[in-house]
């Protein structure tokens, strides 16, 4: 099979969305320009961004305030030598205490470049008010000293018109604004959608309801595209931060009901009260954002634990490839020289929040007999495996293109594995076999797991084994850690070594 480009992948996913909110069925409000991004609705961020590429401005914000404090320290270090230690402690304290008391770091949505700067210019100017008291008494003014405050000024508020600019572009990008989509063409669903259009804390994708024979074409211009059926394999879903129940408060056994139906989704799942006026919900919006409010299922946020992870990532890829590298030479050239037919093989798999993504390997089977969809899993003695491919998938060295795909933040080291697209198990799809089995995908995919080093290696070739597999992922999704993924790192070798049972 040859090589895709991953960029490519992403790009057919969008223009499914696009198409798929197109139709004739289901279009949103008209208006000028491009029919095809008026019928998107009034939301549309620039480019569809998968969920795990997506980031915080809170996290952003607190980088900005590290990059502050370093730049303030290091010209308080150059007034103290230029012999004005007070000075420099008072100019430094006060600056950081304006910067947070004047909210230096929040970035408002709607908040002008020039309005974030006056605020930063207040901070600024009261540390250079502190400072002041210092310098001013007779015989203690200091030109030099003056002026490396005025530029210490000068430079944080620069810095301050970079860190506006990157907020801004972010959720220009729509990598700063989470994308949701709504459940119930309802009343509330509007009063939804009107807050997120005052606040622009979130991006309503589309409406979805099962009783689309009374619901209309759009809420407030955004689409309804289908009924809670078609929401659970829609290919927007990739894209979608959140989904957030919208039916009457009062309605508590359909609310029961969509969570049943809705909670195998890995997408995490909201529930918007229609409590208050319309202050209550800008600020209910502004928690489901956040990941606070009312939440019902799916992966617990925690964006501390998500940088760890991905620091680990990649510091263990690295010495990765820096340690494989000559073997992974060595894999190629074997590969290419024992049957005709490309190095690598390419396969569309599930990744994190459902995402289709390309995973790598190193070919392993005849390419006339390759079998992008694994409709037909690996058996022993299995006579589509080269000579090569037996040995490189019994010491799992064909695995090794995968550290890539970790790279590219596709991937994870340790994780669920990645299961192909449509897999199936006994002539059924996989997925199918266990009510649970997408919440296996709310976490990024590994290239070694849990599940691997508790014997579940190989193909899933029977019902029970594809139910072993889901147990062990959920279970290593619900206890993740550092140290819990160290210890599956440290495992994976010996456990790899020591199967002789395992078919691969």
């Amino acid at each position: 099979m040859s090589p895709v480009s991953p960029t490519t992948a992403h790009a057919e996913n969008a223009s499914a969305f696009v198409a798929s909110t197109e139709g004739p069925a289901r279009v949103g409000g008209g208006g000028g320009g491009d029919p095809g991004r008026a019928r998107r609705g009034p939301f549309r961020p620039g480019q569809l961004i998968p969920t795990r590429a997506r980031l915080e401005a809170r996290v952003l914000a607190r980088i900005f305030r590290v990059a502050d404090i370093l730049a303030i320290a290091a010209f308080a270090v150059t007034v103290t030598i230029e012999g004005h230690p007070i000075a420099a402690a008072l100019w430094a304290v006060a600056t950081l205490i304006g910067l947070r008391a004047l909210r230096g770091y929040a970035f408002p949505r709607k908040q002008t470049l020039a309005r974030h700067l006056g605020e930063v210019a207040l901070a600024l100017g009261a540390g250079l008010l502190a400072a002041a008291v210092a310098l001013l008494p007779p015989g203690n003014v200091d030109t030099v000293t003056v002026w490396t405050l005025l530029v210490a000024a000068g430079a944080l508020a620069a810095l301050h018109g970079v860190w506006w600019s990157v907020i801004a572009r972010g959720r220009q990008q729509g990598r700063l604004t989470p994308n949701i989509v709504v459940v119930g063409a309802t009343a509330n669903a509007e009063r939804l959608i009107d807050a997120a259009m005052r606040t622009g804390e979130v991006n309503v994708l589309g409406v979805f309801d099962d009783r689309l024979d009374r619901a209309p074409e759009n809420i407030m211009g955004v689409p309804v595209l289908g009924d809670t059926t078609a929401l659970l394999d829609h290919r927007i879903m990739p894209y979608v931060d959140r989904v957030v129940i919208a039916v009457q408060s009062t309605a508590q056994s359909r609310v029961r009901q969509l969570v049943d139906k809705l909670g195998v989704l890995p997408n995490p799942l909201n529930l918007f009260i229609d409590v208050g006026g319309p202050a209550d919900d800008d600020a209910a919006v502004a928690r489901i954002a956040a990941g606070g409010e009312n939440e019902l299922s799916g992966a617990v946020a925690n964006s501390r634990h998500a940088w760890i992870k991905r620091a680990q990532d990649l510091v263990v890829t690295l010495a990765g490839l820096l340690v494989a590298g000559p073997v992974m030479l060595i894999v190629a050239v074997a590969v290419k020289l024992d049957s005709p037919g490309p190095i690598f093989f390419c396969q569309r798999r599930h990744g994190f929040n459902n995402e289709e993504i390309l995973v790598w390997k190193f070919r392993s089977m005849r390419h006339e007999m390759a079998d992008a969809q694994a409709a037909r899993q690996i058996s022993a003695n299995d006579d589509r495996v080269t000579k090569v491919g037996k040995f490189i998938r019994k010491t799992s060295l064909d695995e090794l293109p995968q550290l890539f795909n970790v790279l590219r933040g596709e991937m994870s080291i340790v994780g669920p594995r990645p299961h192909a697209i449509g897999m199936k198990t006994g002539g059924v799809e996989s997925a199918k076999l266990v009510a649970e089995y997408a919440h296996r995908h709310r976490m990024k995919p590994g290239l070694t797991g849990w599940a691997a080093i508790k014997g579940s290696r190989g193909p899933v070739d029977t019902p029970e084994s594809v139910r072993l597999r889901v147990a062990l992922d959920v279970e290593y999704i619900e206890r993740q850690s550092f140290w819990l993924d160290l210890y599956v790192i440290v495992m994976t070798i010996p456990c790899l070594l020591g199967d002789r049972s395992a078919v691969r």
